[in-house]
């Protein structure tokens, strides 16, 4: 087809990609560039490990395709046209049908494939924990490498105990067999500035808190990602002293006493690593409506208790 149909389709693939699923099934080969229209460029998130992505637009990325290198599409012997949205959008409304009453909808069995999964439940918070640290993530840890997403990992989306076996992979392959090893309160993660930044995707907190996360220690946290960790019961508390994310490593313990007090009405909590006297200060922001999520030990917990 034309230039502009091409470029077209691959406006089009743009807008379709932007929840993830334009890389699965167009894995690039290992060591090679990729071109892609969406923002996903984490490490790893095209299907290759070793993978090299660059950013571009559809039409750049159409005038590399008909080329065979990266290519400016004003410097092909043709006009670039412009792609926008349609004037007009047609919503035909006979294609939709109305839910049926609450109470004919509690009659209908709910029927559930093969990879369907019922949604995990979590206890609400208790007044200590501890929890050994079983990895521990430099500055800027997206959410993508929390959780990746491709073609192996989407179809699982609504199978949380499958979803699971994803979790940290693509910097400890390891994690979620030793997640699931842990005995005891579960277990906490270390991590440097912006922890979870990147993609909002509420199963980068929602798998490790089914492995056994409570709290994850950090410099800073990426907003939406806090969120997440949040509405799962899990913990977000930074150091008040940055210099103390160099004295816990992997496999330390960390004990945690009087969290409830702390949620309540308080600032933060006092960690000792290892049994030490000498404690680290954890402090965190929670807002009154999310210490009373995190005490209820997630939001489904505070929504609907019991």
């Amino acid at each position: 087809g034309s230039l502009a149909a091409l470029i077209a389709g691959g406006a089009r693939l743009h807008q379709a990609g932007c929840n993830g699923c334009i890389g699965m099934g167009q894995a690039p080969a290992t060591g090679r560039n990729s071109l892609r229209t969406v923002p996903r460029n984490f490490p790893g998130r095209s299907g290759t490990r070793e993978d090299s992505v660059f950013l571009c637009s559809p039409e750049t990325a159409t005038a590399s395709a008909l080329a065979g290198v990266i290519t400016d599409p004003r410097d092909l012997d043709m006009p670039c046209p412009h792609v926008g949205p349609p004037a007009e959008t047609v919503v035909d409304a006979a294609l939709l049908e109305a839910p049926p009453s609450l109470d004919a909808a509690r009659q209908i069995a709910l029927v559930k494939g093969p990879n369907i999964a019922s949604f995990p439940k979590f206890d609400a918070l208790p007044d200590s924990l501890t929890l050994p640290i079983l990895l521990k993530a430099g500055d800027d840890l997206s959410t993508d490498e929390i959780l990746p997403a491709g073609a192996r990992v989407l179809p699982y989306r609504s199978n949380i105990p499958r979803i699971s076996d994803f979790a940290f992979d693509a910097v400890d392959p390891d994690y979620a067999e030793r997640a699931r090893a842990t005995e005891g309160d579960g277990h906490a993660v270390v991590g440097g500035e912006n922890y979870g930044q990147g993609s909002s995707r509420e199963h980068a907190a929602l798998a490790p808190r089914y492995l056994g996360l409570r709290a994850v220690l950090a410099k800073s946290f990426a907003r939406i990602h806090r969120a997440n960790l949040v509405n799962f019961g899990v913990l977000p508390l930074r150091f008040a002293d940055p210099a103390d994310y160099d004295r816990v490593e992997p496999d330390m313990r960390l004990a945690l006493s009087g969290l409830v007090e702390a949620v309540t009405e308080g600032d933060g909590v006092e960690a000792h690593i290892d049994g030490s006297d000498d404690g680290i200060r954890l402090v965190h922001d929670l807002s009154p409506r999310e210490r009373q999520i995190v005490r209820a030990g997630g939001l489904l917990n505070q929504a609907a208790p019991g």
